[in-house]
Parts: C-alpha cells; sequence; structure tokens
C-alpha cells in the first residue's frame, strides 16, 4: 500500500510542526514520554493512524476533544536509513534520542489518552530487513516499548518487506517474544488487502505466525489501493480474509471474526479509490455485527476537508479529498471503542484565547461584532464563525490561514456586524 509516507507526500513538516502547535512547549520539551496506566483494548483496537513528525500533524489533544478519541497508532518505527539494527522515527529521527514525539505522546496521555506505536509501513527499510533475527529485532523494539512506556504495538508488514520470507520471519518472532516478555502487551499485525481477502505473502506471514505458535489480538487488513470500490467491496475481502483465518489456524468463522481486523484510508486513496463516511458506517455495522476485533484507518491527518474539496482530483497525506467537517472519520473509530462521540466539536486549543471571550469589535457597519475575531494560526471547522473588518463570516469548510474576503473563497459573508 502507498499509505503516503513521507518519500510519497505532497506536502510534509518536521518536528517544527510540533512546536509551532504547542506541543513541545505546554510539555516543556520533556525527552522522555511519561508512563500512564493501560486503557482498555476497545481503544487500542480503534486507535487511528497518526504521523507526528510528518503531514501537517493536527494537534492530538485537539482532535480528542472534538471526537472522544483516546488513543493514537503513531506511524511508523524504521530502520535508520543508513543501515544499522536501531529503531527511529521514519529512518531518519533516532527513537533513543527522540524528544518530539514524547512531547507528543506525554501531552495525549495528560488529555486521559494514550498511544500504540506502529513499526513498518509502505517504503523505507524496515528492521526485520536489517537485524540478524527474531531476538535482535525484538530487542530493538524493546528500546521503543521502554522509551515511551507503551502498552501497544501494531505490526504493518508491508511491501518491500513482507515479500522477504527471512524478514518476515524476524518480525513474527519478534513480536512472539515482546508477546512474552511484555505482558499485556496488545499487538496487531497490519497487511495488505486483496479481494481474496490479502495475498500469496499475506498468507505467507499467517503461515509463519502458525509455524511459531503466535497468535496477536488481530490480524488486519487493509483493503484499499487494490481496486476496491466501496464498501461492499472491502466487505466481501473481510469474508474472504475470514475464511483465511480458519483455514489456516483452524478457528471456526466467530474465533476468527474475533481475531480479524481491518484497516480502511478515508477519502481518495492513493489509487484514486473513495471511500466516503457511509462506506465507513457500512462497515462498521460489519465489524460490530461479527464482533471483529480492530476497525481503524489512514489517518488522522488526513481527516480533514481539503481546499477545494477534492483537492483538484489528487490525493493528499494532509486531507481527504471528500467533503466532509474535521475528523469525521474518527468518530467512527470511537464508535468502535464503544463510546458516543460529542455532538458539537470544541474549537481548536490554538484558538483558546480568541474564542474564550470574544470582546466586540467595531465595524464599519456601525454595529459589534460578537463573533471571535478570525485569527490566521487558527484551524477552523466549517460552520465556524468569525468576525472580520466589520463584517461576520461562516467557514465553508475545514481552513488555516484563509483570509475572509480572500481568493480561495473559503468563507461566506454573512454581512455587516
Amino acid at each position: 500500500m502507498f499509505r503516503l509516507t513521507p518519500n510519497r507526500v505532497v506536502a510534509t513538516v518536521g518536528a517544527a510542526a510540533l512546536a509551532a502547535g504547542g506541543l513541545l512547549a505546554s510539555m516543556g520539551g520533556s525527552a522522555q514520554a511519561s508512563t500512564t496506566a493501560a486503557l482498555g483494548s476497545n481503544w487500542y483496537a480503534a486507535a487511528p493512524y497518526l504521523m507526528p513528525l510528518d503531514n501537517n500533524p493536527p494537534n492530538p489533544t485537539d482532535v480528542m476533544a472534538a471526537t472522544g478519541v483516546k488513543a493514537f497508532q503513531l506511524a511508523f518505527i524504521l530502520a535508520p536509513n543508513g543501515g544499522g539494527c536501531t529503531p527511529t522515527w521514519g529512518g531518519t529521527s533516532a527513537v533513543s534520542s527522540d524528544t518530539s514525539v514524547a512531547a507528543t505522546i506525554s501531552s495525549i496521555r495528560a488529555a486521559g489518552g494514550d498511544v500504540s506505536v506502529s513499526i513498518g509501513g509502505y517504503g523505507g527499510t524496515k528492521l526485520g530487513q536489517t537485524c540478524a533475527d527474531p531476538a535482535s529485532t525484538a530487542a530493538a523494539y524493546q528500546q521503543v516499548i521502554d522509551k515511551y512506556g507503551l502498552h501497544a504495538m501494531d505490526f504493518d508488514l508491508e511491501e518491500p518487506e513482507y515479500e522477504n520470507s527471512t524478514a518476515v520471519a524476524n518480525e513474527i518472532g519478534a513480536a512472539q517474544i515482546l508477546q512474552r516478555n511484555n505482558p499485556g502487551l496488545y499487538l496487531s499485525v497490519t497487511t495488505p488487502g486483496t479481494a481474496a481477502g490479502t495475498g500469496w505473502f499475506g498468507q505467507q506471514m499467517l503461515n509463519q505466525a502458525k509455524t511459531d505458535g503466535f497468535t496477536p489480538n488481530n490480524f488486519s487488513i487493509m483493503p484499499f489501493d487494490g481496486g476496491f470500490n466501496g464498501a461492499s467491496s472491502q466487505i466481501s475481502a473481510l469474508q474472504a480474509f475470514n475464511t483465511m483465518l480458519m483455514n489456516t489456524f483452524g478457528w471456526d468463522s466467530a474465533t476468527a471474526y474475533a481475531h480479524e481486523g481491518i484497516s480502511m484510508m478515508n477519502g481518495r486513496s492513493d489509487s484514486g479509490e473513495f471511500f466516503y463516511q457511509s462506506d465507513f458506517q457500512t462497515v462498521l455495522n460489519f465489524a460490530e455485527t461479527n464482533h471483529m476485533a480492530r476497525y481503524t484507518f489512514w489517518s488522522v491527518n488526513r481527516d480533514r476537508q481539503c481546499t477545494p474539496p477534492d483537492n483538484n482530483g489528487t490525493t493528499s497525506g494532509t486531507c481527504s479529498s471528500v467533503p466532509q467537517n474535521s475528523w469525521d472519520f474518527t468518530k467512527y473509530d470511537v464508535q468502535f471503542a464503544g463510546a458516543t462521540p460529542p455532538t458539537t466539536t470544541p474549537s481548536p486549543s490554538a484558538s483558546a484565547s480568541a474564542s474564550a471571550s470574544p470582546s466586540p469589535t467595531s465595524s464599519s457597519g456601525g454595529g459589534t461584532c460578537t463573533a471571535a475575531p478570525w485569527n490566521s494560526g487558527t484551524a477552523y471547522n466549517g460552520g465556524a464563525v468569525v468576525s472580520y473588518n466589520g463584517h461576520q463570516w461562516t467557514a465553508k469548510w475545514w481552513t488555516e490561514a484563509d483570509t475572509p474576503g480572500g481568493a480561495a473563497g473559503v468563507w461566506t459573508d454573512d454581512g455587516p456586524c
């Protein structure tokens, strides 16, 4: 799966974006994420993917406040770009010296949430490819668990690693070692999906798990970027994958569903497929009816509307390319976890000082503007109301830094205050 990882995304930002979002400042630049008690497994099973260092990461605590989500799947841990068997974020930022992601994790935990960390993904060099054996691979991942005090980890086995039987054996063997050495650690294994459930290499991975006697909390498929078209095709793939799990492990259908998960892509996929909120709802209904083990998507970074909404017919790593309000897709994960999303969307924390007690502003129309003044550094959801140049304005869709009345056409002029 392409998954719009940093080497493919149109626009990315580094750790500076976290500082700009106030995360590092709010945590005092802490080099170590504070530990916390584990959440219920329902939240790790519903944690959406979030890239904390790339693809214009949103402030996760804003997403938590707006949706009720409590856990995120932070991506991705890779081998160093220059080789070696030590963990990095994206191949470039060593886990051992990280402060940026640690600050993000601390802020999530301070808000009552937690994280799982995902290893692998599409592209880049994986630790299973560079470490000598399962034991050394597990030792590298144990550094990540210890650094961040993790209660959950995801093994996202994709190209080109999952085509390498030795690398897959290293990853599955490492997962089993971590499971044994970290009691209660929540483990998911994610692999590409096909119309047949998963492909030959996915079956090879399942066979390796069977040979090792390893059973994670779930095996999840990603039914996108493979000629899929909406929820019905994804459900067919889940049914086919259920049969594969039954045949591989000797489970009955109910047991297989209890170990089966799905990871979707919201909006427009890399290959031009489209998955709307109605598709997410249909798949959610199927997952809940069959008591599936996991329901998640790629990614929170994309869970906001583009400008224009269709992103001129292209796929982005920072927005969905379909009409939506910010964080609409994340709310389906919240429902899978068994919670009810808020009915209203709180303002982002960056605008708290501006919106807490808006002072009337002078208006060229002779009245006063009671709406909060527009702020170029605030992200606004569709329907947000601001005042600017003596007029009141309503956002048509998610926006940031687009001036009311500007050429982008994001704001509707409601007239003089």
